[in-house]
């Protein structure tokens, strides 16, 4: 048994770290399909997997797999997976289908499904019954919560090697088509008094509190009692914020029966919305930016939200999720070459706790070839990531989804930085052959983004792919701020660095940029200087 600390998080400046082995660890991951977890299929996948640079693999436990009758269960498929992912020398982060997989019940177990006089199911406006297990049931979520508590009890007795790193709580919570339950019991709480704990909420966190729920709660008066309607207004935005406090409510006693037993990082997970669509239209009342406060007051147990983002406008997303200060992991991202790119910024930007797209072991082309040059980059930058994340010296540049050419403007500290983005066509794969993001061979666009880690006065490592750096006094008619030395290399295993060669020439445009260049992912040393 090791004698090591469990996998906790701890603060670091405005960033979360995630500490394994009472160490920073990083996710470099990748999440498996929902039908992919078990070792009869996903065994020949594993040296894909190590190919990529993967540290962690994000799996699915299955509720109907592991508890087949009520009370007896079968562990045999997550025995398997921990060994697997030990023999390969991964960590896993686990996702527990409950009894919510994208909205839908369908992970409940047989006996759950079948007894619906006992475990009843949410119901439309018009008394129609939903393929979705009714929050409002105690029964529905007790029997969750034992299954949850039993999962994390035998993960306490059989991974003292600490390969369960994190565990999400559920899978993309949400009400649709409608915004709310329509249960006898659901119509009882909508019409009856706000919960006195979420007011209370409101009321202390009323500085921090997000600008659409805040603006809901002031345009009803600031009222400190009252029901729903009568505290946020009566529309499709309140049944919502009603719908997502049972939720949270159902979820928080799930996450306390599991952490009763093994004390992980706990976090929940939401499918995310598409733009002009309404409370109904979307998977509603999840985990999302707008619901993080009636979340953070309902789910007390959970860590942290967290986003699956599989829209083109990814930064808008992730800073969304952090804006109140809840660490950012992704534990679903769309799989593309541009995943690549969106990890560099989720790191970089906001010092993520990790990323991870979906369907890893899909991944092939071009799209496995940029994941691991990204993860390699990732990788030896790692000690510098923990050590500056939070702090104010490390940041992101992504390419606007909208806007390619107007140069980006990031100040660190004493200097700003100006990027511009230069993406290449990817060299075709072979004649006619389609690659993983649908597109002919050739058509495809590689990324473009970069890390940049102040790591000294006037010094920095920038990594990345297709960007050109310039440099910045902070204040109009400053220094100039010039390039003194530039060295692309790497990182080694013991984190000493390697020059590969020295970039003072050309490759800096005779000292006025450094320039990461499109087509492949580089790591660069660079050192400033000002003079007048």
């Amino acid at each position: 048994m090791t004698t090591t600390s469990l996998p906790r998080l701890e603060r670091s400046g405005n960033a979360t770290l995630l500490m394994v082995d009472d160490e920073p660890f990083v996710i470099r991951g990748g999440e498996l399909g929902n039908s992919s977890a078990e070792r009869a299929y996903l065994e020949p996948y594993w040296p894909r997997l190590q190919a990529m640079g993967l540290n962690a693999v994000v799996a699915p436990v299955y509720w109907d797999v592991v508890e087949p009758a009520e009370g007896s269960f079968d562990w045999t498929t997550v025995d398997e997976l921990l060994e697997d992912a030990r023999a390969h020398g991964m960590r896993l982060v686990l996702l527990w289908f409950g009894s919510w997989k994208n909205s839908m019940s369908c992970y409940a177990p047989g006996w759950v499904k079948a007894d619906v006089a006992r475990f009843p199911r949410v119901r439309g406006s018009r008394g129609q019954a939903l393929e979705i297990l009714t929050p409002f049931s105690d029964a529905n979520r007790d029997a969750d919560a034992r299954a949850f508590a039993a999962l994390m009890a035998h993960l306490r007795a059989a991974d003292g090697e600490h390969t369960v790193v994190m565990v999400q709580v559920e899978n993309e919570i949400g009400m649709i088509p409608e915004a709310r339950d329509h249960t006898p019991e659901a119509e009882a709480a909508f019409a009856a008094q706000v919960p006195v704990e979420l007011l209370k909420h409101l009321a202390v966190h009323r500085a921090t509190l997000g600008a659409d729920l805040l603006a809901r709660w002031t345009a009803a008066g600031e009222r400190t009692e009252g029901t729903w309607t009568e505290v946020f207004g009566d529309s499709a935005a309140t049944e919502e914020i009603f719908q997502a406090w049972a939720f949270a409510q159902y979820v928080d006693v799930v996450t306390a029966a599991g952490k009763a037993e093994l004390d992980l990082p706990m976090f929940t997970n939401a499918a995310l919305i598409r733009a002009g669509a309404q409370p109904g239209q979307y998977p509603s009342a999840g985990p999302l930016p707008h619901l993080a406060d009636i979340w953070r007051a309902g789910a007390p147990a959970l860590d942290f939200i967290a986003p699956d983002i599989y829209f083109p406008n990814f930064a808008h997303w992730a800073d969304a999720y952090v804006e109140s200060g809840n660490p950012l992991f992704v534990p679903e991202a769309l799989r593309s070459v541009d995943a690549a790119a969106n990890a560099l910024y989720a790191y970089g930007k906001h010092g993520a706790l990790g990323f991870s797209p979906f369907g890893i072991e899909s991944v092939g082309g071009h799209e496995a070839a940029m994941l691991t040059a990204c993860y390699d980059v990732v990788g030896q930058l790692t000690p510098l990531i923990a050590a500056h994340a939070g702090d104010g010296s490390m940041t992101g540049f992504l390419p606007p989804a909208d806007d390619m050419r107007t140069p980006h403007r990031v100040r660190l500290d004493d200097v700003v930085l100006e990027a511009t983005y230069e993406r290449v066509p990817a060299p075709a794969l072979a004649d006619g052959v389609i690659n993983e993001s649908g597109q002919a061979a050739g058509t495809t666009q590689l990324p473009a983004a970069a890390i940049v880690i102040r790591t000294g006065p006037d010094e920095l490592v920038v990594g990345g792919i297709g960007v050109t750096l310039t440099f910045h006094a902070v204040e109009p008619g400053g220094d100039v701020v010039g390039i003194l030395a530039c060295e692309e290399g790497r990182y080694a295993a013991d984190g000493e660095w390697q020059r590969l060669r020295w970039l003072n020439g050309d490759q800096t445009h005779q000292g006025r940029h450094v320039r990461l260049e499109p087509g492949r992912f580089t790591v660069q040393r660079v050192k400033l200087y000002r003079y007048r």
